[in-house]
């Protein structure tokens, strides 16, 4: 019984953190995955491929898709992938009122803690629409801003194929790209472009695994700007 609440504090505390099993990114080629607005419908699919592949991903959830589809949230962070809190209905922050922004983060928050237990310890922008207004409110409430090194513009390409050629002319070290698990074709591609990936000696990894253990600071953005 010991040993079984053991493994079951170990598995969700790599949920939580996004750790990564075996992989050291300081001395492999990590790549994140990054996915958006979700759940969905085909968040399910886009699990099990990740499964059936041993990779990790990192998901930024909506609380209002959380509210719909909670055993999925819950799935993401048992088999070991990072979650984020992207807002609870993914508005334009930089236009809201201060309590409008705080009121999107905490009720995404509160959202994400009743399905899965746990409460994010990320925070994506939508649209990666922020400003030092934004970042400070994220801030306050314990959080680091997370934004990308490439996105695939999934949502308008619309065609595994282009998807796949954006990814993979995307791809580098410690890269962090950005997708939707809202998009079908997205999903589709992900098979195909999970094996182009290992094949150029990727290591699929959460964004968390790629700092190494070291966490990003409340109120600062990860992947620094150029």
């Amino acid at each position: 019984m010991l040993i079984h609440g053991v493994l079951a504090l170990s598995l969700s505390l790599s949920g939580l953190t996004g750790a990564t099993a075996g992989v050291d990114c300081a001395k492999v080629k990590c790549l994140a995955l990054t996915f958006d607005d979700g759940p969905s419908a085909y968040t399910a699919k886009l699990l099990d491929t990740l499964k059936r592949e041993k990779v990790k991903a990192t998901f930024f959830l909506m609380g209002q898709h959380v509210e719909q589809y909670p055993k999925l949230a819950r799935r993401q962070l048992a088999e070991g992938h990072a979650i984020g809190n992207h807002t609870w209905d993914h508005p334009h922050l930089p236009a809201m009122t201060d309590q409008q922004i705080l009121d999107e983060i905490r009720t995404t928050q509160d959202a994400i803690a009743k399905a899965t237990g746990q409460q994010p310890k990320l925070f994506r922008p939508p649209y990666g629409d922020t400003d030092q207004r934004v970042l400070d409110l994220v801030g306050q409430e314990g959080l680091p801003q997370i934004l990308w090194t490439g996105t695939t513009l999934d949502w308008k390409l619309r065609d595994p194929k282009k998807i796949t050629a954006a990814v993979l002319r995307l791809a580098r070290r410690d890269g962090v790209i950005l997708m939707h698990d809202v998009v079908p074709q997205t999903v589709k591609a992900m098979p195909g472009i999970i094996k182009d990936l290992k094949k150029r000696g990727f290591h699929l990894v959460t964004v968390p695994a790629l700092l190494r253990g070291k966490p990003v600071p409340p109120g600062t953005t990860y992947p620094p700007a150029p």
